[in-house]
């Protein structure tokens, strides 16, 4: 029992921690200046024709002069029948060269790119319009070279939805949180970028091509290692990006595994760190649970276990009213989430995950 508790109080503090280093994140203001960076937009997909029309539309609506950026879309072997009918934008096929089919598509991009600032999303988003002019407007006031960007999901009803919406939440409350802290390790690739002369320091993608996905936070946690200085998150309402939310549990689960397998990847010491520290809060979260429904007479277990709901939600709440998302059915989701994540974390080691038609 007295484990349970301490494993609760270390999980408690670790969370607060990160609300800390949320709260201490300031929101840079978008100057409006005259534009100077050059971008290099990534798509890599596949099977997306029916997503790629709204990201395209969201590309032609950017507030940012034309002749500054350009977009290249990577076609990872799709067999949807997608037809790019603007000129405006480059297709190429994707090169396999590993066992990433999503690195092997950034790579393929890269390697023709025109301009020196690469900055990958996802086929599935929507970017604001604002989106590289507040990236511009950050990198005038921070000499960095990679920058990682809020993701936030598109809004629904559903509990699933809103399920996913708490996660990704505390997702990116964590994210911004760690960074904040000088101990920045994750991002979300959807909303990622970096300059080619950095990618080239940190020998791209190599140590880490055995891994399906990976293509953020391996690279992320390199140079979070090696140049620190250099990487920023940019914390601000006018560089979120959005994008879907799984329809089905399944093919949640098939998701969160597959970002659950890079953790045996990880090289950051406090990103294994707060991983394990997760992992057994949510154990010793089922596990009281289950002690106090066998013996009502432990007193002190419902109290611990309302502090991990209440530190929870503290971040939820605070990063999703950052992402302009409402979270719905907490309580719920709360009492869902600690067995959810513990099976997606079993599972991550020892069974495979479908991601775009492919098994891994």
């Amino acid at each position: 029992m007295i484990v349970i508790y301490i494993i609760l109080i270390v999980y408690a503090v670790a969370i607060a921690s990160l609300v800390y280093g949320f709260d201490k994140a300031t929101e840079p203001v978008m100057e409006h200046t005259i534009p100077i960076t050059r971008f290099s937009i990534v798509v890599p997909f596949r099977n997306e024709a029916e997503n790629l029309p709204l990201l395209l539309d969201s590309f032609s609506k950017l507030n940012y002069p034309r002749e500054l950026f350009e977009v290249i879309l990577v076609d990872d072997d799709s067999s949807d029948g997608f037809v790019l009918e603007s000129t405006a934008y480059r297709l190429l096929k994707s090169v396999r060269r590993s066992a990433s089919p999503k690195k092997d598509a950034i790579l393929t991009a890269i390697d023709i790119a025109q301009f020196e600032w690469i900055i990958t999303t996802d086929a599935d988003c929507e970017v604001p319009e604002t989106w590289l002019a507040m990236m511009d407007s950050f990198l005038r006031g921070n000499d960095v070279e990679m920058i990682c960007g809020p993701v936030a999901y598109r809004a629904t009803d559903s509990f699933l939805a809103n399920f996913q919406h708490a996660d990704l939440a505390s997702l990116q409350g964590a994210t911004i949180g760690s960074f904040h802290l000088g101990k920045g390790f994750m991002c979300n690739g959807a909303n990622f970028a970096y300059t080619k002369t950095l990618f080239s320091k940190l020998n791209g993608f190599g140590g880490n091509e055995g891994y399906p996905g990976g293509d953020d936070v391996f690279l992320l946690q390199k140079a979070m290692s090696k140049f620190p200085k250099l990487v920023g998150y940019l914390k601000s309402p006018h560089g979120i990006v959005h994008t879907n939310t799984s329809s089905t549990w399944h093919e949640l689960f098939n998701q969160r595994v597959r970002w659950a397998s890079k953790a045996a990847g990880y090289q950051s010491k406090f990103g294994q760190f707060l991983g394990m520290v997760v992992l057994l809060g949510n154990l010793g979260w089922i596990a009281g649970l289950v002690l106090f429904a066998i013996n009502h007479t432990r007193l002190a277990l419902p109290g611990f276990l309302i502090l991990k709901i209440a530190i929870d939600y503290l971040l939820i709440l605070k990063a999703s009213r950052f992402l302009k998302t409402e979270v719905r059915f907490h309580p719920i989701s709360a009492a869902v989430y600690p067995f959810f994540s513990t099976a997606v974390a079993v599972y991550s080691v020892f069974g495979k995950f479908e991601w775009k038609g492919r098994r891994f």
